[in-house]
């Protein structure tokens, strides 16, 4: 499951790298993805603690949390043509 998780991270990165010309908000998303899928992987490879496992679900909330205001953004600002919810685009 470890590597699974991993591997996971792993493609989750290239899509991180991917979003650098994109939004921040798209940015924070796969970020705070990437990281929990690695603090997953090493959660379910080593004993890991309660504590690491309680950081490692507030590290996911967050990612989901973040997931849904930018998925939120996205659509207002499309539906109502400008900027409702801020997303951050990057400088060009």
């Amino acid at each position: 499951m470890a590597a699974y998780l991993a591997l996971w991270g792993l493609f989750t990165f290239g899509l991180f790298i991917g979003t650098l010309r994109l939004s921040r908000a798209l940015q924070v998303v796969f970020l705070t993805l990437t990281i929990l899928f690695f603090l997953l992987a090493y959660g379910d490879y080593s004993s890991a603690s309660a504590d690491f496992k309680h950081v490692t679900g507030y590290e996911g909330i967050f990612c989901g949390l973040s997931a849904c205001y930018a998925g939120l953004a996205l659509i207002l600002n499309e539906l109502f043509g400008g900027t409702v919810l801020p997303l951050g685009l990057p400088r060009k």
